[in-house]
């Protein structure tokens, strides 16, 4: 594996374990995408520190337990700031 690749794998999971972050965060901070961090927690972390994987795969597994209530807050503000569903505007026969 090359070392920048695994120098990022270590980078975004001290920023997980740090920050208790999720992907999508993760991603954003480090500028790659969701696969990237994704991929590099899963496959790449295990061969480079066991340790540290363990404790991303805890922190990441109770992101994705909680992802349902962060969807459901997100609606509930959505609304509540006064989101109006747009409407259907047909067009007129001519």
């Amino acid at each position: 594996m090359k070392e920048y690749i695994e120098k990022r794998a270590l980078e975004i999971a001290q920023y997980i374990i740090e920050t208790g972050s999720t992907v999508r965060e993760a991603a954003r901070a480090h500028k790659v995408s969701k696969s990237t961090v994704h991929k590099d927690m899963s496959e790449r972390l295990p061969r480079i520190n066991v340790q540290m994987y363990k404790q991303v795969k805890r922190i990441l597994e109770k992101n994705k337990a909680e992802r349902h209530i962060r969807g459901g807050k997100a609606t509930y503000l959505k609304y509540k700031n006064g989101y109006k569903k747009p409407r259907k505007v047909l067009a007129a026969k001519p």
